[in-house]
């Protein structure tokens, strides 16, 4: 059963779709909606091209010394930041997101640096508006804003749109820094003060609906008047996640740990058998 936090999720990315795209993507205030001007959106675009000549890189480090895709899917493609750098390289780009205006805004910035070999989809669970195998299934900093019991579904039906030889790279957050000490389990307090944050947050919310006044959520010094939509911080099970990898034929995998701001991850590099 899923539940209506697991449902909000993709109304809150549509509201920074609308509201401020680029800092949705990367929450730095150089890329907020009143301070982008050409200069920033170039810096953004080319931190997207550094990400993916190295993800190139480390397929080829990993897995295959030779690999340049001709079809790449980018899933959680956002405004594009990572679509537009890929559709330089591979004859053909797929995008995928759930929020219709960060697809219109990635629309808009393939036009601005002209590449016409994307194709720019509207995402859902069993990503059902995609067809064909790619060589390259990639994703980056987007399955941890999905809940995991969703998130997995999709990770399944991208392996199944990977093409027999194809690689994936796909990145996943498993853990928090602040909880290393503890094999990487919050303490019983910790899980209290996620439930309460998260209650107060949806109460709040309720009893704002409808009103024309800033949304607040609970911080540690009280409440804070902020107009943000929400971005989870999901965990997966990566004992999950590769029994899935096996069952869908995958027999090399690599991985890469990441870190950002202390929300511990992996990026991790697989290749689907030939038959």
């Amino acid at each position: 059963m899923v539940n209506e936090q697991d449902t909000n999720t993709d109304s809150e990315w549509e509201r920074w779709g609308s509201s401020d795209p680029y800092f949705g993507v990367l929450t730095n205030a150089r890329f907020r909606r009143q301070n982008l001007n050409q200069d920033s959106i170039n810096e953004f675009f080319e931190s997207g091209a550094h990400d993916i000549h190295r993800v190139l890189e480390r397929c080829r480090f990993h897995i295959d010394p030779s690999f340049s895709p001709a079809r790449a899917l980018d899933f959680g493609c956002g405004v594009g930041r990572l679509v537009v750098p890929l559709a330089k390289i591979a004859d053909h780009v797929v995008g995928l997101d759930v929020s219709e205006s960060m697809l219109t805004e990635a629309r808009q910035n393939c036009e601005r640096y002209g590449v016409g070999n994307v194709t720019l989809l509207k995402s859902n669970d069993n990503l059902s508006a995609l067809e064909g195998l790619f060589d390259l299934v990639h994703s980056y900093i987007v399955f941890q804003h999905i809940p995991p019991e969703r998130g997995k579904r999709i990770f399944m039906h991208l392996l199944n749109h990977l093409a027999e030889g194809g690689i994936g790279a796909i990145q996943l957050k498993y853990s928090n820094a602040s909880v290393a000490n503890n094999c990487g389990k919050p303490s019983t307090f910790e899980r209290a003060k996620s439930i309460i944050k998260h209650k107060t947050k949806r109460y709040l919310k309720q009893l704002l609906k409808g009103k024309h006044k800033p949304q607040c959520k609970p911080t540690k010094g009280g409440l804070s008047v902020l107009s943000d939509p929400e971005i989870q911080m999901n965990p997966y099970n990566l004992s999950e996640i590769f029994l899935m990898l096996q069952a869908a034929g995958i027999e090399n995998v690599c991985a890469d740990f990441t870190d950002h701001g202390g929300e511990l991850g992996v990026y991790l590099f697989f290749q689907k058998a030939r038959r």
